[in-house]
């Protein structure tokens, strides 16, 4: 029987796992609308004493989102009040979706990355992941590896999509 040879780990293929730059944390969500009257109407009385006795310090070194998931319309001022008490425990506050935050702090780390280790070496965004990498993160990744990789591809090695080649030097 002949020996199977693994050729993609023998290969000059650099594989590039946004999960790898993951941030370890708990990301939580809050949504404004449980503060809310029938979870439509903003009383600001009524939501300030919600405020007032939340345990905000659950949310200790935490990622949070903070949205309403009604279609209330309520004022920016809210959101931002709901920020102000959430700062002395979370570790990053933003207002949208978990999928908002999880992108922002991609947006955060990919800059400082050094990208030239990957200098003239086709690349692999890898495709597949267990984490909830956003698709803002990977065309940013894109973004930053493009001036360093001779390629771009995206997937996994055996069933990659080329995205970019750069054109040949002169």
């Amino acid at each position: 029987m002949e020996e199977i040879i693994n050729k993609v780990a023998n290969s000059v293929l650099e594989v590039f796992d946004l999960e790898d730059y993951y941030p370890k944390g708990i990301r939580t969500k809050i949504d404004i609308s449980q503060w809310l009257l029938e979870g439509f109407l903003l009383k600001e009385k009524d939501f300030r004493e919600h405020l007032k006795n939340h345990d905000w310090s659950q949310y200790q070194d935490q990622y949070v989102a903070i949205n309403c998931s009604t279609d209330a319309i309520v004022p920016a001022w809210a959101s931002i009040l709901v920020a102000i008490q959430l700062a002395p425990f979370a570790k990053k506050i933003i207002n949208g979706t978990l999928e908002d935050l999880d992108a922002s702090l991609y947006e955060e780390l990919l800059p400082k990355i050094d990208y030239s280790v990957y200098e003239n070496k086709p690349v692999i965004i890898k495709g597949c992941s267990r984490k909830p990498v956003p698709m803002r993160a990977y065309v940013l990744a894109a973004h930053y590896l493009q001036p360093f990789a001779r390629s771009i591809m995206y997937g996994e090695a055996c069933s990659a999509v080329p995205l970019y080649k750069a054109p040949k030097k002169e």
